[in-house]
């Protein structure tokens, strides 16, 4: 047995390794157990306070005076938004004591979408 011929192969093998380990996690997309759990968890996230903004809409809907609500919310900042409608108590979710940031957010972007 060429023991120098093993060695450098096995050599090459690692070095292969490293190289596809550092392409694949960097361009390939790939990602860890942890990295995957979490990205679940914020698109869950994401999509339970999209639905929720939907509630919250009804709940803009039913305020006597959503129109001059809607253009005040309106004339805010993008960042400023979430925080109005917070103060208005729709983003409120039944069972809970106060409005959670995300469904709020959700809401304005879906108020602002709809047309005036």
């Amino acid at each position: 047995m060429d023991w120098e011929k093993i060695k450098l192969g096995a050599w090459s093998a690692v070095g292969g390794a490293i190289i596809l380990a550092i392409v694949g996690f960097t361009w390939g997309g790939w990602v860890t157990g942890g990295t995957a759990e979490a990205k679940g968890k914020e698109i869950a996230a994401d999509a339970v306070a999209a639905r929720l903004g939907s509630i919250c809409v009804a709940q803009f809907n039913r305020d006597p005076q959503k129109g001059e609500k809607l253009k005040e919310m309106k004339d805010k900042d993008v960042w400023d938004k979430g925080r109005y409608i917070e103060k208005q108590s729709w983003a409120i979710m039944p069972g809970e004591d106060k409005a959670d940031s995300k469904v709020a957010d959700a809401c304005a972007k879906q108020l602002t979408e709809k047309p005036s």
